[in-house]
């Protein structure tokens, strides 16, 4: 961290420090937020509440009925066979290949999922566990194809955006829409529940530009073997599985990660990233400088700037 970062983000005024030059005391911090902030009224059970609170996510299966799953998966793969997207900053292709990986921004893409970003079942559905008013911060599409998807390591999605987009706390919340069932050979989700109750402080300065490396592999900003021992210990891991059109909702400081894809069946879902405006992205708390918009907007407007 710069000299003037240092003096904007002293240890004191920033209770998750990260990217630190040495290991911490202690392999983890005590969650600083509530959980639950939003009202109770709204499309989620108070038994899905309870228990997104408890373990830091929870399942929904059947958010998409068939009709909209079939849309949905069609504008996926108009957006996948674009060949002028795939040598674009916003699109992250496989390490070893040049097949697409992630797409960035797919809502300023896509007016079909545009529309998905604000539809109020799942907006209002984040805004009974983060409370109201919320913005989308980052939307993408995640693929990850039969025999080529690669995993991703085990990270905690509030330590990059507090480390490298200047999130201060953990008031956001990630919504993945399964298009492809999601089973235990193609690579789902894994997930230590109770693990957002816990900061886990990495090691390590953050990279020049960073995110041109750990989009397709992540090295800066991962926990500590055994902070995750310790963690899973105390935890177990979960991976949620279901049939496409399943709702998925993450708490940000959920620890998660994924296995490669060993099936032939590909793996993709529709991501959103949801964050309180009053939450919203200041000065990066362990970088130079900010991220492209592409990867971390902000309300007022800043991924305007994004040239596609």
């Amino acid at each position: 961290m710069s000299a003037v970062h240092a003096q904007r983000h002293t240890l004191m005024e920033d209770p998750y420090p990260t990217r630190l030059a040495t290991p911490a005391e202690r392999n983890w911090l005590p969650r600083q937020e509530e959980v639950l902030r939003g009202p109770e009224e709204g499309p989620l059970s108070s038994e899905q509440r309870e228990e997104f609170r408890r373990k830091g996510f929870v399942f929904i299966p059947n958010f998409l009925d068939e009709s909209e799953l079939a849309e949905y998966q069609r504008e996926l793969e108009a957006l996948l066979a674009r060949d002028d997207y795939r040598d674009q900053d916003f699109t992250i292709t496989e390490p070893s290949s040049n097949e697409i990986r992630s797409i960035f921004a797919m809502h300023f893409l896509s007016e079909k999922f545009g529309q998905l970003a604000g539809d109020p079942r799942l907006v209002k559905g984040v805004e009974q566990l983060i409370g109201e008013d919320v913005y989308v911060m980052q939307g993408r599409i995640n693929y990850k194809p039969g025999f080529e998807g690669k995993g991703f390591d085990w990270h905690s999605d509030f330590e990059t955006w507090h480390a490298e987009d200047g999130m201060p706390r953990m008031n956001a919340v990630s919504a993945s829409i399964v298009l492809t069932d999601n089973h235990e050979f193609n690579g789902p989700l894994m997930l230590i529940p109770g693990s957002h109750e816990k900061f886990v402080p990495c090691i390590g300065e953050t990279p020049e530009d960073n995110y041109k490396h750990s989009l397709k592999k992540q090295e800066a900003g991962v926990p500590s073997r055994e902070a995750l021992a310790e963690l899973v210990a105390e935890h177990g891991i979960e991976a949620p599985k279901g049939r496409a059109g399943g709702l998925l909702l993450f708490d940000c400081n959920t620890l998660h990660g994924s296995n490669a894809n060993m099936s032939p069946d590909a793996r993709s879902n529709i991501f959103f990233v949801f964050n309180r405006r009053d939450n919203a992205l200041g000065e990066p708390f362990a970088a130079k400088k900010h991220r492209p918009d592409f990867l971390a907007h902000t309300p007022d407007g800043r991924w305007r700037d994004l040239s596609l």
